[in-house]
């Protein structure tokens, strides 16, 4: 079986390698390619599979759903063009008999569809969190908002049951049972954000031993983001927020953990901490300089330590995506500051909170992070409660293998 995986986003894509990495464990495994529509598909790549067909960035970086004003920069970019090529090839692909993987939203879904192929579907982008919980619709959502049975639309459910259409995979069981009352035949196998969190104890025990041994110490994940340059402009308001944090704190060791993704320049991380007076430390590797201090708080930057940052912290500060959904599956309490865009907005940073319940805190002022840090940590009922929630809403790790296998069958099940 050949199998074409088309998605349309960086968060899509590494959901995308997360399953193909276990389909490729699988007795009779695809022979497996890839069309990111958004961005050049730098995580297909680095496992080894080959890209078909055109690919580009974007100005907006895929961000178009959540501000109008950038679909005319791709137009001017040549949005257009590559999607009318991109269609081509994946036209050229459903005649040759192979299948088709489509992650994301409904873009790479009716684009799976336009080929011609057989194909599956994971649904990334939407869930009834959005608009209601397990207790019920959601206040102040717009009237027509999931009115038709599903947060799902109704062309979007068509496409998901149609003949062609062999599996439709969602991100929580809530948005599944929505979709199955609607009759599409959706399953909930878990979520492939949390694969690939086990934490490593090397790793534990070199950031643990970056700091030196405090009776009573509070550890935060720092997680700005992983796309230039709105994650430095996030960092600014992050290193900001530590200030906050420090005060309501005093009495105890700050460990900060940055967990930077390899993709950003450290330099200028270090540049900002260094503007706003936090001074160099010794770090346990000689010469990396990775090592900041100000006021009772530490802060070690790391860019390969991400899971093991989650791991150890008690919360997060974060202005990030998938990143962020990811704390919260680990069961910790997530502060958040909307910056500017195009990603991490204020309307960003809200659906957000919808999406993820009570494990995020949405804190309008770098400067108020402290002291809703301190009333949250206060609530031994309400860190139980952000635990449980943030289990309920991502899952346990193994979908991945999950929907490998269930996209084995349903695949060579094809007439």
């Amino acid at each position: 079986m050949n199998l074409l995986c088309i998605s349309n986003g960086h968060g899509e894509d590494i959901i995308a390698v997360r399953v193909l990495k276990e389909l490729r464990r699988l007795p009779n495994a695809p022979t497996m390619s890839a069309l990111p529509i958004v961005g050049e598909g730098g995580a297909y790549q680095k496992i080894g599979i080959p890209i078909v067909g055109p690919t580009q960035s974007m100005p907006s970086g895929g961000f178009i759903y959540m501000d109008t004003r950038q679909v005319l920069r791709d137009v001017q970019g040549g949005l257009v063009g590559l999607t009318l090529a991109q269609l081509k090839t994946l036209r050229a692909w459903g005649k040759t008999g192979g299948k088709v993987l489509a992650v994301g939203d409904i873009v790479p879904l009716a684009m799976a569809w336009a080929s011609g192929a057989d194909y599956a579907f994971i649904g990334t982008a939407k869930s009834e969190y959005y608009v209601r919980n397990e207790a019920g619709r959601l206040p102040n959502r717009p009237w027509m908002e999931g009115r038709s049975g599903s947060i799902y639309l109704p062309w979007e459910r068509w496409l998901m049951g149609h003949r062609r259409c062999r599996g439709a995979f969602v991100r929580d069981q809530l948005t599944a049972d929505y979709l199955q009352r609607c009759g599409v035949k959706a399953s909930y196998p878990g979520n492939p954000m949390m694969d690939g969190l086990d934490a490593a104890t090397d790793k534990l025990a070199r950031l643990t031993a970056a700091f030196p041994p405090a009776e009573a110490v509070l550890t935060l994940a720092l997680i700005p983001g992983s796309r230039a340059p709105e994650a430095f402009e996030n960092w600014q308001r992050i290193v900001i927020a530590l200030d906050s944090v420090a005060q309501a704190f005093p009495n105890r060791q700050i460990r900060a953990l940055g967990a930077i993704a390899p993709s950003l320049n450290v330099a200028v991380l270090k540049d900002a901490l260094i503007e706003s007076q936090w001074q160099p430390e010794p770090d346990a590797i000689p010469g990396s300089r990775l090592t900041f201090c100000r006021h009772n708080c530490r802060l070690l930057i790391t860019t390969d330590a991400f899971a093991e940052c989650l791991h150890l912290a008690d919360a997060a500060l974060a202005t990030a995506g998938t990143a962020t959904e990811q704390a919260v599956g680990l069961g910790k309490p997530v502060f958040t500051i909307p910056g500017t865009g195009p990603q991490f907005t204020a309307a960003f940073a809200e659906a957000q909170s919808r999406l993820l319940g009570p494990s995020i805190i949405v804190v309008e002022n770098s400067a108020d992070v402290g002291s809703a840090l301190s009333h949250c940590l206060q609530d031994r009922d309400r860190l139980q409660h952000i635990a449980e929630n943030g289990r309920a809403r991502m899952g346990q790790t193994g979908a991945g293998r999950a929907i490998a296998a269930a996209l084995t069958q349903q695949f060579n099940g094809c007439p």
